[in-house]
Order: structure tokens, then sequence, then C-alpha cells
């Protein structure tokens, strides 16, 4: 299991206690630090079951700067959006945990972090 986190971001803090109660095993991946490429974004988002739209941090400066909320959410867009993510990894919303069934999760509740832990 891996986990990607923003050590600043309560959310992520929260995950990593959550983990460490439950005794889990686990990676952490400082994401802005050791920025994921366009096809682990791609394999991440296969795994979540989601599209670039839905794991972008929309209200993020640089989200405006590029204007995303304009951009479409098509097929056609889909690379776009995971470029913006691999150049912009602020944008990535956090935490992601990569559960050990091949699956993942948007781990921002303490409910989604242990549904990770059962899988």
């Amino acid at each position: 299991m891996e986990i990607w986190i923003n050590p600043a971001c309560s959310k992520c803090r929260s995950a990593i206690s959550l983990l460490d109660a439950e005794g889990a095993d686990y990676t952490v991946r400082r994401y802005l630090e050791d920025v994921p490429t366009k096809d682990e974004i791609r394999d991440v988002l296969d795994r979540l079951g989601l599209e670039p739209w839905d794991i972008t941090r929309t209200q993020e400066a640089v989200a405006k700067e590029l204007g995303v909320k304009e951009w479409g959410r098509d097929a056609g867009s889909r690379e776009r959006w995971i470029k913006a993510l691999s150049e912009h990894p602020k944008l990535i919303q956090r935490p992601i945990i990569t559960a050990d069934d091949g699956t993942a999760v948007v781990a921002r509740t303490d409910e989604a972090v242990r549904d990770a832990l059962s899988r």
C-alpha cells in the first residue's frame, strides 16, 4: 500500500495517523517532491475508476492560472489534464491510497482510509 501525501495537508496527516493506529504496512510518497509521471497518474486514475478532472484541485492558484475550469471533460481532453497534473502536482487531490488489491481511494475521510485498509 502506498499513500500520496503533502505533509502540510491536514487530511494527509489524519490519514497517516489512522494508518499508524491500525498498524498498516504502507509507503509514503511525498508527491510534490517525488512527482508522479503521466503513466503513474494514468495508472492511479484507472485504479480509482476516475478521470483526471475528478482528482484536480480546481481552487489552487495554478489551476486558476491555467483556466482548468474551462477545459473540456471528455476523452479528447483527458491527456491535457494528465499533463497538467504531472507538471503541476499541487493540483492532485490528496491523499491517495493505492490498496493492495490493485484499487485506490482518495482518502479524505477516515471512512475512505478504512475502506482502503479493508481491500
